[in-house]
Formats: C-alpha cells, sequence, structure tokens
C-alpha cells in the first residue's frame, strides 16, 4: 500500500510532482488562513507531512499523527515546529538549508539600496506628478562605497549579503556567536567585533539570525539608541529578532535613518506606525520568493520525505534531530 503525504498549503509544482510519483498526495489548504484544527483532524492518516513556515508542527498534531514519520519544513527555519514534542513522537523533522542563501541576501541588498538611493520614495514622487525637471537637490541619498555595513549572524546568507555588499566598496564589520575563520574573513574583508561595537560603528547593520530565545529583541531599544542616526537597520531574518515597538520609536525620533523589513514581530500584522512612516521599506516576506529557490525548496522537501518514507536518511535533517537518522 502506497504511503500517504499531506502537503499542508499548495507548493511549486516540482515538489508536488515528485511526490506524487512515489505517494498518495494530498494538498490540505489555501494558501492562508488557520487550517490547524482541520490538520490536526485528518493527520493521524498520513505518513509524512510537509509543511510550511506558518504552520504550527506542535504537540497537538505531533500526537495526533500516529502513522507520522517525518514532517519536511519547507524553509530553512523551523521555529515553528515544537522540536522536543517531535523527539518524543520520534518524528524526523528536516528543512531546506542552503538553497535560498543567494535569494535572501539579494533582497537584504535590495532594501539597503531602496533606503539608501530613496528608491520607493522616488518612484512615489514620480507618480504623484511631481518630477518637473532634474533638480540638483533632489531627493539626495547616500552612496554605500566607502560606508561601514554591520552583519550580525554569519552564516551562509550573512556571507552572502557581506559579499554583495564588499563588491560595492563597503567594509564590513560582523558579530557572531561563533567567529568565521580567518580565511573566510579574510576573502570576505570582514572584522569580527562585539555586538555593542558594530551598531556604534555601522552605516548599515542587516540581520541574519535564526529565532531563538536569545536573539527574540536582540535589536530593542538600548540597541536602537547605539546606532548612528544616519544608520539604517535591513531585517530579512525573524521578525522577532527586532523590538517593533522601539523601531518604530527610533525612526520617529530620528534615533536611525530608515529601516527595510522583510519580516515582522506579529507576522503577518507590522505595528501600525511602522505602516505610515516613509523612511521605511516594507516587503510581504519574499525573500526567497524567486522561482529557482522556491523551486528548489519544494524539490527539497520532496526528496527528504521520499527519503525518510524509503527507508533512507533524510538529506537536511534539522541539527537537533540528526541523532534520530
Amino acid at each position: 500500500m502506497r504511503h500517504k503525504v499531506l502537503v499542508t498549503r499548495p507548493i511549486p509544482d516540482i515538489g508536488i510532482q515528485l511526490l506524487k510519483s512515489r505517494f498518495e498526495v494530498t494538498v490540505f489548504g489555501p494558501p492562508h488562513g488557520d487550517i490547524q484544527d482541520a490538520l490536526a483532524a485528518v493527520i493521524g492518516e498520513y505518513d509524512g507531512m510537509v509543511a510550511l513556515l506558518s504552520d504550527p508542527v506542535d504537540e497537538r498534531l505531533l500526537s495526533a499523527g500516529k502513522k507520522l514519520r517525518i514532517v519536511a519544513n519547507h524553509a530553512v527555519g523551523y521555529d515553528n515546529v515544537d522540536v522536543a514534542a517531535a523527539r518524543r513522537h520520534e518524528v524526523m523533522v528536516t528543512h531546506t538549508p542552503g538553497v535560498l542563501t543567494n535569494a535572501t541576501a539579494e533582497i537584504a541588498f535590495a532594501l539597503l539600496i531602496c533606503l539608501a538611493r530613496r528608491i520607493i520614495e522616488a518612484d512615489r514622487f514620480t507618480r504623484e506628478g511631481k518630477f518637473i525637471g532634474w533638480d540638483p537637490l533632489m531627493l539626495l541619498g547616500d552612496e554605500l562605497a566607502g560606508k561601514t555595513m554591520g552583519i550580525i549572524g554569519m552564516g551562509r546568507i550573512g556571507r552572502d549579503m557581506a559579499a554583495k555588499c564588499r563588491a560595492f566598496g563597503m567594509e564590513i564589520l560582523y558579530h557572531s556567536r561563533h567567529r568565521i575563520d580567518a580565511d573566510a574573513e579574510a576573502s570576505l574583508g570582514a572584522a569580527w567585533c562585539p555586538l555593542d561595537d558594530l551598531l556604534a560603528r555601522s552605516h548599515a547593520v542587516s540581520l541574519h539570525t535564526p529565532a531563538t530565545p536569545e536573539t527574540r529583541h536582540l535589536i530593542g531599544r538600548r540597541e536602537l539608541a547605539l546606532m548612528q542616526r544616519n544608520a539604517f537597520l535591513i531585517n530579512t531574518s525573524r521578525g522577532e529578532v527586532v523590538d517593533e515597538a522601539a523601531l518604530a520609536a527610533a525612526l520617529k525620533n530620528g534615533g536611525i535613518k530608515g529601516a527595510g523589513l522583510d519580516v515582522y514581530e506579529f507576522e503577518p500584522r507590522i505595528f501600525p506606525a511602522l505602516m505610515t512612516m516613509k523612511n521605511v521599506v516594507l516587503l510581504p516576506h519574499i525573500g526567497s520568493a524567486t522561482v529557482e529557490t522556491r523551486s528548489k525548496m519544494a524539490e527539497t522537501a520532496a526528496r527528504n520525505v521520499m527519503a525518510v518514507l524509503g527507508g533512507k536518511a533524510p538529506l537536511n535533517p534539522i541539527p537537533e534531530l540528526a541523532d534520530l537518522v
């Protein structure tokens, strides 16, 4: 009898077709909305599940999944998963590391460019019919060359962001729990420094940390007060890394110059004051939203399911459960 796999919401077709080549597949819910009650009611029928970052994989769901052997997260992050519960129920959890590095770093860099050169303001200015001729003082922005970029979190995405900024002539400071090796520092022209020093010295700060209890509100009122008044803050990591109320206050009071956000503390809700500010660029969590990356994420999730239900080791177990392989 064929294994049954539940895909919680639509994903790129390459993943669906791979799963259908081996299993009986159900694509369960719409792209948005609360489907947790409905998922818990049916998960007992399934051997595998592909979940999105917005789907809580908690004790309730895992205990209902009597046959469940794998949850393949269609994301590199997995803070939606109760890892301890997954271990108790002996359910493997996988993710998609490495496949969205470039796409996410591109979005972080795009936010930086938009802020520095006031791209969104300029587009709005032009559409509103305010452009009546060249003006030497119109919409003056900031050049990146010679400025200092501070990167918090020097994993794959942080390193890619560093390389992109370096290519534009920026100096690179970084802070991470562990220093990268000397060769990597040299190739990126990156120097490690304590967090407070990085905040004080950087013209722009880009966040690339996971969501953990230690990183919640890593950037709050105190940290924002350390930043330069002409600095930009970029967040493409996880929303809860930034205290949005404190960020809104800093932006309103001129504590920092601008912010670019792709993720939010209470996603999809956004702190209301941020929605009205001209010095903030807001994106709808599209860091990995390229055809190439989302397709690769779907393929990776599908191949992890295929491996586990085929009696093989998963390609990308989350580190905390790697010993269950």
